[in-house]
């Protein structure tokens, strides 16, 4: 399994479109905080004053006890009361336009490019399914485990062998998206997936810069 460094004069001649250095950084700030925004599920909820469950009997009398007069239990200042400008259920997604994610994603593949940080290989597979084999070829390729491995497909002894590996991240090249290219210290990228991709829409052709070769028959 020989193993080389994409340069950017090889990504370039794989038809890998770059960008200059210094280019699109908001645009890539806009994908990864939308991209994390639209985890978020938005369900944290508190209860005020109303809807708290409380008999609502006034806890002493008005006046005469020498204590500040009081309506009830559930008020904010008693224990078990209702809370002030607590959360409540909200909806985080932010929309992103297309262009925005291609050129956010091509940000992202061009500084990895540019760091030396992406590999290639012809292909990557474990066929005896153990963690310890797996381990060996990724330390072998990129001298670490925080990885991101991207191919057009993976066996599924490939998948058994890297599930135990915490730092290791597999992902199909329909998958991968600008926040994993940016959350790993390097990637290793088979042969199969530098592909370019053709998306036909009504206002024209996007490009994707990966793709795997089944997809791009069926775009």
């Amino acid at each position: 399994m020989s193993a080389s460094i994409l340069t950017t004069d090889a990504a370039k001649a794989a038809n890998i479109s770059l960008t200059e250095e210094g280019e699109g950084t908001q645009a890539v700030h806009d994908v990864v905080v939308a991209m994390r925004a639209n985890r978020r599920s938005g369900t944290a909820n508190t209860k005020t004053r109303g809807e708290v469950a409380q008999s609502g009997k006034k806890p002493f009398r008005q006046k005469g006890t020498g204590n500040a007069r009081q309506g009830g239990n559930a008020s904010p200042l008693h224990r078990g009361g209702g809370v002030v400008f607590g959360p409540r259920p909200r909806d985080y997604s932010k929309q992103v336009n297309r262009k925005t994610k291609k050129m956010a994603f091509s940000v992202a593949l061009s500084n990895r490019i540019g760091a030396g940080d992406v590999f290639v290989v012809d292909e990557l597979k474990v066929d005896d399914g153990k963690t310890k084999s797996f381990v060996a070829k990724v330390n072998e390729i990129a001298g670490l485990l925080n990885c991101l491995v991207v191919s057009n497909n993976f066996t599924a002894e490939t998948y058994l062998a890297a599930r135990n590996v915490a730092d290791t991240q597999l992902v199909t090249a329909l998958d991968v998206n600008t926040e994993e290219l940016l959350n790993c210290d390097k990637i290793i990228i088979t042969e199969g997936a530098i592909v370019e991709r053709v998306y036909k829409t009504p206002k024209g052709e996007i490009i994707c810069l990966f793709a795997n070769e089944l997809s791009k028959e069926a775009a």
